[in-house]
């Protein structure tokens, strides 16, 4: 089928039911897309995908594909090639099917076997720390997304991206190595320092450290994000 050809209203599947994929087949629900299934192999997972999506049957994978117009694979990066080249082995991609992934370090070379099939790939991946609950839906509002596509189809990816709430941002398939470094640096280190922080502050005896220090972290986090807006919108130190 031609993306230009489709309805507005897509039957999706997701693999893999961490943080992300509930999450994101949440807000695609939301937006008024039918969620025909959830593949999810860990008891963790599959509680947690009931959670976000009440009453999505789980399904096997060859079931979920072939039922989907578009799937998302929300899997661990490691997991990605080999799923999707598995899958190409069955025979299990349709042609027309959308085929999103979720994973940072990614553009499309990965759904390469998926393409060879006649799937059409996108590489959608939110720059957002998840909790795998339903407060992510609110912060998904204003969330980048890195938008990676062949040229025709970037719009379906960006707008899929609006539909979740999201801002889409195109990043060239050479460039996705060093955007997932940039979203690797910024979410470990800030992880890191947080974490440091608040024990030093629980060693002394001090009651909620994280309650003492969010106002801190959050103001000096803007401010730094505002420097590196440009220098018109920079803040001073201690302003």
């Amino acid at each position: 089928m031609n993306p230009q050809q489709r309805s507005g209203r897509l039957g999706i599947g997701i693999i893999g039911a961490g943080h992300v994929g509930p999450v994101l087949g949440a807000a695609l629900a939301g937006a008024g897309h039918a969620i025909v299934g959830v593949a999810a192999v860990s008891e963790a997972s599959r509680e947690r995908a009931e959670a976000m999506l009440p009453g999505v049957p789980f399904l096997a994978i060859p079931d979920l594909i072939e039922r989907s117009e578009l799937v998302i694979l929300a899997v661990p990066t490691d997991q990605l090639r080999s799923l999707v080249e598995g899958l190409a082995a069955t025979q299990a991609w349709q042609p027309g099917q959308l085929v999103v992934h979720t994973a940072a370090e990614f553009g499309i070379e990965v759904l390469a076997p998926a393409l060879a099939s006649g799937a059409i790939p996108l590489a959608l991946h939110p720059a957002m720390a998840f909790t795998g609950s339903s407060i992510d839906i609110a912060r998904l509002a204003g969330t980048y997304f890195a938008v990676t596509a062949p040229g025709p189809v970037l719009p379906i990816g960006q707008a899929l991206v609006v539909e979740m709430g999201g801002e889409p941002v195109i990043v060239a398939e050479r460039d996705r190595t060093a955007y997932a470094e940039a979203i690797e640096t910024a979410t470990s280190f800030s992880s890191s320092i947080v974490d440091q922080a608040t024990g030093i502050l629980a060693s002394i005896g001090m009651a909620a450290p994280g309650r003492v220090l969010g106002p801190l972290v959050r103001s000096s986090v803007e401010n730094a994000l505002l420097r590196a807006a440009g220098p018109d919108d920079a803040l001073p130190l201690g302003s």
